[in-house]
């Protein structure tokens, strides 16, 4: 696989960072609707950045407008995290947002104060029951190997978020005590990316893009895959209570144009990624990673039970951190809307976990169907994407295509151990016999060692040529 130049650090922050506010003028005699959303926070696209691009919310307001005689115009106000959405949102300045579920939560909490501030969570947008959204990274040359290397050091995280609460508790789960023996530093991504980089910390903790660009970009190695931790991770849409009582058609016009973005996605993974990456200045190989076919992300709206009791085991989190003192969940969920809009396919979807966005067909190298998620990797060519049905039959495939001179943008894996999609060149690679595992953190891969003894860790390019 071709060798990848290391992006300077302002070119990376340039691509994630910045608040910037997007709009439209609006029409005279319309009525505006505000939308906050997190444009680099890929994990939201179906609410924010894939369904601004389209023009979906635009076309099914134009529709509304036809039975209602209204004129809508749409201001897009684009944030870095949830934390200013939801502030907005509290002064009556923005009617719909998105953000990831530790920020949901204390959105729930401060709209709770105020009958007039309250929201509502009314749909999904990505999520992963494992929590491989999150995930801890260090700097490539690291002598840190496990979470238990931390002891004493300092860990880039946001305070409140959903990397920071992956910290804690796989800090806690391998032994640590996350006030005494780590310091956390409250830092934004790309000041942790920068700090991570400087040697300012020892690592940084954080949520979809952060980790992929960094290791991607050559920036960063994993130590920590959030899959590991088992703990459903999410991102929603939440809308202001007010608002969605007194314009109800507006909001279900919103959550049919999701819909529309989770169709685009689900159909045609690998475009609605290209079309991500071009509006965000993201590299198209980390969005597919996440958004991608059995992308680290599923996308799907609906609320699921899981998710739900994910949220309420959050809420003791929030509370020891002092960001959180009391919240009804129960009030805030909401899926009334949605349910109304989605069709007699809701009970279903809702029950429902498997990626839509599937990787399927024919392994061209190994000639066998590709079925398995747990096993499929993917390789992505200068003229498309080819599946593969196991990891094996992946590196087999990235030989054929370097011996035929071909341009390898991106070859992607499933982690042994947690399943977590990620990519082949950047994983820790273990040969067992005439088996191949790879796994995303030197950690997990020594753990396999030890249970499996014969087995070796092998240079990526190493298990290429073998394959």
């Amino acid at each position: 696989m071709r060798t990848r130049r290391t992006v300077p650090l302002v070119v990376l922050v340039t691509a994630l960072s910045g608040c910037t506010v997007a709009g439209q003028a609006a029409e005279a005699g319309a009525e505006p609707v505000v939308v906050g959303y997190q444009s680099k926070t890929i994990n939201t696209v179906t609410a924010g950045t894939l369904l601004r691009a389209q023009g979906f919310f635009e076309k099914r307001l134009a529709e509304l407008g036809k039975s209602t005689g209204k004129k809508y115009a749409v201001k897009w106000q684009d944030y870095d995290t949830g934390a200013p959405i939801t502030a907005q949102m509290m002064a009556g300045k923005i009617d719909i947002g998105s953000m990831g579920d530790y920020p949901l939560l204390i959105n729930a909490a401060r709209g709770q104060q105020s009958p007039d501030t309250r929201t509502k969570l009314v749909a999904v947008t990505g999520y992963n029951l494992r929590g491989a959204l999150n995930t801890v990274v260090v700097a490539p040359d690291s002598a840190v190997r496990t979470l238990g290397d931390l002891k004493g050091k300092v860990v880039s995280a946001s305070s409140g978020s959903a990397g920071h609460g992956l910290l804690v508790q796989a800090l806690r789960k391998s032994g640590l005590d996350p006030e005494r023996d780590v310091k956390v530093e409250n830092q934004q991504p790309p000041v942790g990316a920068s700090a991570l980089q400087s040697g300012n910390v020892a690592a940084l903790s954080q949520f979809v893009a952060w980790p992929g660009l960094l290791v991607h970009q050559g920036n960063a190695k994993v130590l920590y895959d959030g899959g590991e931790l088992g703990v459903p991770t999410l991102h929603g849409t939440v809308v202001r209570e007010k608002y969605a009582t007194a314009n109800r058609d507006v909001v279900k016009a919103f959550l049919q144009a999701q819909i529309d973005a989770n169709r685009l996605l689900w159909e045609q993974p690998r475009e609605a990624a290209e079309i991500v990456a071009r509006e965000t200045g993201l590299p198209p190989e980390v969005v597919y990673l996440y958004n991608g076919a059995n992308g680290i992300a599923t996308f799907d709206p609906t609320l699921k039970p899981q998710l739900r009791s994910a949220l309420e085991k959050d809420v003791p989190f929030l509370k020891s951190i002092g960001v959180l003192q009391q919240v009804d969940l129960a009030a805030f969920v909401d899926d009334s809307y949605l349910r109304e809009v989605y069709g007699n396919g809701y009970a279903t979807d809702l029950a429902a976990t498997t990626n839509k966005a599937a990787l399927t067909g024919a392994d061209a190298v190994c000639r066998k169907p590709v079925t398995d998620p747990a096993l499929a990797g993917e390789l992505w060519l200068a003229d498309g994407t080819r599946p593969a049905a196991d990891p094996l039959c992946l590196l087999r495939a990235v030989k054929a295509a370097q011996a035929a001179g071909q341009q390898i943008r991106a070859a992607y894996v499933p982690d042994a151990g947690t399943g977590t999609r990620w990519f082949a060149e950047k994983s820790v690679w273990v040969r067992d016999g005439a088996a191949f595992r790879p796994f995303l953190s030197t950690a997990a891969a020594q753990r396999y060692l030890a249970a499996h003894p014969g087995a070796t860790v092998v240079p990526y390019a190493e298990a290429v040529n073998a394959a």
